[in-house]
């Protein structure tokens, strides 16, 4: 016991003299083993290349929030923080970032080189809540051999989707769309998400209390039943999507792009069973990908996005902070990318001498587990262009509202996704569940 107790002592004596040393302290929730070491080197060139020492401390993402709300009202707060997209303003609401600061670095970047959505979800007040660092949007994965062979339109708007199922649904060979419709796993309020953003429902009305439009929900509603029709029956959640897809048995689902390496043969455990050999990228090369969508009410469309940020704390060394986070989004940007190429997307594209700098070299770097290689391997110019886009207008409820607090009660109690599983199941009609939604919902504000 004596000695356990020794030992603690010791390392939290380390671990103290650490932070002393250090000029600023920087908070990751990028915690894995692999990432820790990519990040260590990143702090370390920036050391080198500055003169500036930075402590990295891990912490867990189910953690940050109340880490973070300890930490300002002891005053100690770290000078820079991975910012999670659902805390940003409500962290710039509590004063516990620096808007102003991370505003004055989005304009030395250069505000024009960010993706304009990712910036559109932190405005706060005429700054900038946080920065972002990167990103990914959800995607509609399509067989587009299949589509160009009976002449289909690519599946971006709902009478698009609703004709490719009634052209290529044949189950069990092929299914036109495997929707989601498991209420316990948060991949069905993703994909519901993404399909109410795309027809114009908006969650929170101009007084700042959630408002569904009935007309459009029903709209959502009544087309979501017709792609659950399509569907094997069942609790489907992403593992059924994926497994279907990757065996050639579906031609349409939503996915996020963690999946492209998958879809290219790069990962054993997740092999491609369309084919005699797993490791053929024929599928990644037969594979559309869609980023935003439009419904009746909305021909403008949209897309779900999911963006990280770097917050600069009111505690903070302004400048140093500054300079670290310029840094991240500058000389080691492709480092920080380079985690997972295919779920990192960058949100700065370029520099303004060049505009593409970080895309072109975001699209070179290896991905994959059992083999790597770039993204531009399997996948054209344009249509990794299609996918860094949809950062352009990808977008989340409530967020920008600064009620992410309530999108995480939705997503926590599951009462929209049960809603409308009860209207998938003939329970209720659509402008029942449309009530019940608006009276469910409000009653978590």
């Amino acid at each position: 016991m004596r000695r356990t107790f020794v030992v603690a002592v010791s390392l939290l004596a380390l671990l103290l003299a650490g932070a002393a040393s250090a000029q600023l302290v920087f908070w990751t929730t990028e915690v894995q083993p692999e990432r820790m070491a990519k990040q260590q080197q990143i702090v370390a060139d920036f050391q080198a290349k500055t003169g500036v020492s930075v402590q990295l401390v891990p912490v867990e993402e189910s953690e940050i929030a109340s880490r973070v709300t300890a930490a300002y009202a002891a005053g100690e707060l770290p000078d820079v923080i991975i910012t999670p997209q659902s805390q940003s303003i409500g962290w710039a609401d509590a004063g516990i970032l620096d808007t102003q600061a991370a505003n004055e670095v989005v304009d030395q970047l250069g505000r024009g080189t960010f993706a304009p959505g990712a910036l559109a979800q932190v405005a706060y007040k005429g700054d900038t809540a946080a920065v972002p660092l990167s990103g990914w949007t959800q995607l509609i994965l399509y067989r587009k051999d299949l589509f160009a062979q009976h002449g289909l339109q690519p599946p971006t708007t709902f009478a698009d989707i609703e004709k490719a199922i009634e052209v290529l649904g044949n189950p069990p060979d092929m299914f036109g769309f495997v929707a989601a419709t498991d209420v316990n796993n948060d991949y069905t309020m993703q994909v519901l998400e993404e399909f109410f953003l795309a027809n114009g429902v908006t969650l929170i009305g101009p007084d700042g209390k959630v408002n569904l439009d009935k007309n459009k929900t029903v709209q959502v509603l009544e087309f979501y039943k017709k792609l659950a029709d399509a569907s094997p029956e069942g609790n489907l959640y992403w593992q059924q999507s994926r497994e279907l897809y990757l065996a050639g048995k579906a031609a349409m689902i939503v996915w996020s792009p963690f999946i492209l390496d998958e879809l290219a043969g790069l990962r054993d455990s997740v092999p491609v069973t369309a084919f005699a050999d797993p490791t053929s990228p024929k599928l990644a090369e037969n594979t559309g990908i869609v980023t935003r969508v439009s419904g009746p009410s909305n021909p403008e469309g949209a897309g779900w996005a999911s963006v990280t940020y770097l917050g600069i704390t009111v505690d903070a060394d302004t400048a140093k902070a500054q300079q670290f986070v310029e840094y991240l989004l500058g000389d080691g940007y492709l480092d920080w990318l380079s985690f997972a190429p295919e779920g990192f997307f960058p949100v700065r594209r370029g520099t303004a001498d060049q505009p593409t700098k970080f895309v072109d070299g975001w699209a070179q770097l290896p991905m994959g587990v059992d083999r790597k290689a770039p993204m531009s391997q399997f996948y054209a110019p344009e249509v990794i262009q299609n996918i860094v886009q949809g950062l352009d207008t990808g977008s989340r409820w409530a967020y920008s509202k600064g009620q992410g607090a309530l999108i995480g009660r939705l997503y926590g109690t599951r009462v929209m996704a049960e809603t409308v599983r009860r209207y998938l199941d003939g329970e209720i009609d659509a402008a029942t569940a449309a009530d019940q939604l608006q009276q469910r919902i409000s009653a978590l504000q």
